[in-house]
């Protein structure tokens, strides 16, 4: 099994950097024997802040070519792992692999260990959106609440990867906050960034106060590798009805005439 994870933060911090090696090595070890995961960044100078819904849209592009490759390089699933999901619904649409999103993964997964949850945002840019997206899963009834850490993202949380004092101030952050959503009646907590969720799962940190926190890295591995069996079993997974369902006869022509041959792989 071959998975795609768009990363879209190993992009501004190098393919090669603390971070990228963190990320790669917990992916690997979240996945089964036999499923390998290539972690992709975008090009230099995109994901630069993608908490701002213009650059997001600019970035979104390259995210979406991406998820075409993957399909091409036959990859069994496209993996989006950032919260905001860029590109999630336009890929099912254009795709016929599985593709997930990190939040709606960690939701959907939240949901199977507890009655309710709380997010840990660590940019209070992220609320509205994060609040979104949760509520298009339709889950937004369980949320209980979005709590904030106190840290400056660029100057510390990539620090955290090599310095073991800047790790576990990190943790403790991370610790204060998932304690107000718990205070607030949370029964699972979950990280809202995929460089928090590295780092909690660097240091090993996986519950507080005995509440889980559910680590969307493993949980969009498991989903993305449950979808592929899935696929395998039955010969299909996304819905190509309604939302998801592509253009097709005369429609499809003229699209891929303006647009090319590879939009819409499959659909005829």
């Amino acid at each position: 099994m071959k998975l795609f994870y768009q990363s879209m933060g190993v992009a501004r911090r190098s393919e090669t950097g603390p971070y990228a090696h963190a990320l790669s090595s917990i992916l690997r070890d979240a996945a089964e024997p036999g499923t390998e995961i290539a972690v992709h960044g975008l090009s230099p100078g995109k994901a630069i802040a993608d908490q701002y819904r213009y650059l997001e849209l600019l970035d979104t592009a390259e995210v979406l070519d991406n998820g075409l490759r993957a399909e091409r390089e036959a990859y069994d699933a496209f993996l989006i792992g950032n919260v905001f999901e860029p590109g999630m619904h336009a890929l099912r649409e254009v795709l016929n692999i599985p593709v997930l999103g990190l939040l709606e993964s960690s939701v959907h997964v939240a949901c199977l260990m507890g009655a309710s949850f709380s997010i840990v945002n660590v940019n209070p840019k992220f609320t509205r959106k994060v609040t979104e997206n949760v509520h298009s899963t339709g889950l937004r009834s369980r949320l209980v609440s979005i709590d904030e850490m106190r840290v400056e993202r660029g100057k510390v949380l990539d620090r955290a990867f090599e310095d073991k004092a800047v790790c576990d101030h990190v943790v403790q952050q991370f610790t204060d906050a998932a304690r107000v959503g718990i205070g607030k009646g949370a029964e699972t907590i979950i990280p809202a960034g995929g460089i928090v969720m590295t780092i909690l799962a660097f240091a090993g940190v996986h519950k507080v106060d005995n509440v889980p926190i559910v680590n969307g890295l493993i949980a969009l591995t498991k989903m993305a590798e449950m979808a592929v069996r899935i696929r395998r079993l039955t010969g299909v997974f996304t819905s190509k009805r309604m939302m998801y369902a592509p253009p097709s006869g005369t429609l499809l022509a003229d699209i891929r005439a303006a647009y090319g041959d590879h939009v819409y792989p499959g659909a005829t």
